[in-house]
């Protein structure tokens, strides 16, 4: 586990703001709604493991970026859902290309085939202890490894 943390540090301490584009925060927070549009806020607080009152702050900043909007949940109007707007998207996936490249530097010494088995392995290992993604992948829904990173 030591060497998943410290490798997960050589991504984070490449993953600067101007780099790509945006806090790794939003990007974390717009992947996850990307993977669950429309979900409701509470999930994304589950999800990145904070607490609701600063989900709210960062719902604020992305919503003034323009990349999200809440909206009251028609079946329970005490909840808001989140949904990414296409703003959003665009900036999302431009920031997954940027860090799709700081994944090629921190793994270049693996080649295609071990980065395959390597990704099914953390999927694997994450799905047994997050059971609600484990659905997610059961469903058929792609899997984000921003997303991943959430709750790690």
């Amino acid at each position: 586990m030591a060497l998943l943390t410290r490798l997960a540090k050589q991504v984070y301490r490449r993953s600067n703001e101007e780099l790509l584009g945006m806090h790794m925060r939003h990007l974390m927070a717009l992947s996850y709604v990307r993977d669950h549009d429309g979900g409701p806020q509470q999930e994304l607080a589950e999800a990145l493991c904070m607490d609701a009152n600063n989900v709210v702050l960062l719902l604020n900043e992305l919503e003034e970026l323009g990349f999200v909007a809440r909206r009251r949940d028609t079946a329970d109007r005490r909840r808001h859902v989140v949904q990414l707007t296409p703003e959003g998207r665009a900036a999302l996936e431009s920031s997954e290309h940027a860090q799709e490249e700081i994944e090629d530097e921190v793994l270049g010494a693996l080649d295609s085939e071990e980065r395959a088995t390597l990704w099914r392995l953390l999927g694997r290992a994450l799905y047994a202890v997050e059971p609600a993604d484990a659905v997610t992948e059961a469903a058929g829904k792609p899997y984000s490894a921003t997303t991943a990173s959430i709750s790690t």
